[in-house]
């Protein structure tokens, strides 16, 4: 009796310390939070500033601020469902026959499995084919932020064409309308109100590129939080699927393995995994280096549009020394005359 009642402790204890728990996204939420609490502390200490920039053009700064919040909203919403899912499937690793799973859940594809789960005789091929249906529900997820970011950088790029043709414009008009015939104090009033046009659209141009690649910064982060969560639940599930994959079939009566080694079955899934892991380092470093790219070609980008204002001032202040010279001799010229 009291070895029936030691085995069954044992048997206790051994399931207990089979269960599996996976982890919320507690830190990635915490990180986000803390993250956007302290984009609006400095939005709240550059008010003016900001309120100044953003009244240069209200439509565009507004759809790119429409755009960044809605990038947010769907961030969060995407580490709620990696809360739930991971809820979910703990509940499931509990007891597979009675887990029900719904349509629309992330690991849905574990659905058609559940008794193998238990049973744990789950195939390598049914294990790979679930992982990789998992891990494609959880990159649909990320797709609306990829192209949120985006569109980010393109309306700060778009502000900035806008507001350079603006500018360019009313730098000719400001040329056409100066009158030659006219004396020095009006002519320098027209200069001064024809310049305000220009003004305006390089504030256009600079406030655009401000609001798009800051909310560009920001959707980033957000959503290498929402990266680093999934990627940690989805090598949660790889994990306890590898605790119920089927070890080698047995011959029969002597119960000797029928083919291979299940050592060897079980380096050759590691290996298979290695090989998996370093395809998708990878794919990460090239979109770094994609990343990189494109930001280096947007600093060149501005880099010129500061060249190309620099030498329009230069032009500008060379154009009102020639009229102040011009201006001089008529004035002299009046005044010689009797």
């Amino acid at each position: 009796m009291a070895n029936e009642d030691f085995a069954a402790e044992q048997e206790t204890a051994a399931h207990a310390r089979e269960e599996t728990r996976f982890s919320r996204p507690l830190r990635y939420v915490i990180r986000s939070v803390l993250f956007l609490a302290l984009i609006g502390f400095l939005g709240f200490i550059l008010q003016a500033g900001l309120v100044t920039a953003f009244m240069t053009n209200p439509g565009l700064n507004g759809l790119i601020l429409g755009s960044l919040l809605v990038g947010t909203l769907i961030a969060l919403r995407e580490l709620w469902r990696i809360h739930s899912e991971a809820r979910a499937a703990t509940r499931l690793a509990a007891a597979p026959a009675e887990a029900e799973i719904r349509r629309g859940q992330v690991i849905s594809p574990l659905g058609p499995v559940l008794s193998a789960l238990d049973a744990r005789s789950l195939a390598p091929s049914q294990a790979a084919t679930v992982l990789e249906s998992i891990a494609v529900r959880l990159d649909d997820g990320r797709e609306v932020l990829r192209y949120l970011g985006g569109l980010l950088v393109f309306l700060g790029l778009l502000g900035t064409f806008w507001g350079l043709l603006d500018t360019v414009s009313s730098i000719g008009n400001v040329i056409k309308s100066l009158r030659t015939g006219a004396e020095a104090g009006v002519l320098f009033d027209e200069l001064k109100a024809g310049l305000a046009a220009p003004l305006a659209g390089m504030g256009l141009s600079f406030s655009s590129s401000l609001f798009g690649i800051a909310g560009s910064l920001i959707l980033g982060f957000l959503e290498l939080q929402v990266a680093q969560a999934q990627r940690r639940f989805r090598n949660e599930v790889e994990s306890w699927l590898g605790t119920r994959i089927a070890s080698a079939p047995l011959a029969g009566p002597g119960l000797q393995p029928l083919t291979g080694d299940p050592l060897a079955d079980r380096l050759d899934r590691l290996g298979a995994a290695m090989t998996e892991s370093g395809a998708n380092n990878r794919a990460a470093t090239q979109a770094l280096a994609s990343l990189a790219e494109g930001i280096q070609g947007l600093v060149q980008h501005m880099r010129s549009e500061q060249q190309l204002i620099r030498d329009w001032v230069e032009a500008q202040a060379s154009r009102e020394k020639d009229l102040k010279r011009l201006l001089e001799r008529l004035t002299a010229d009046n005044v010689m005359e009797p």
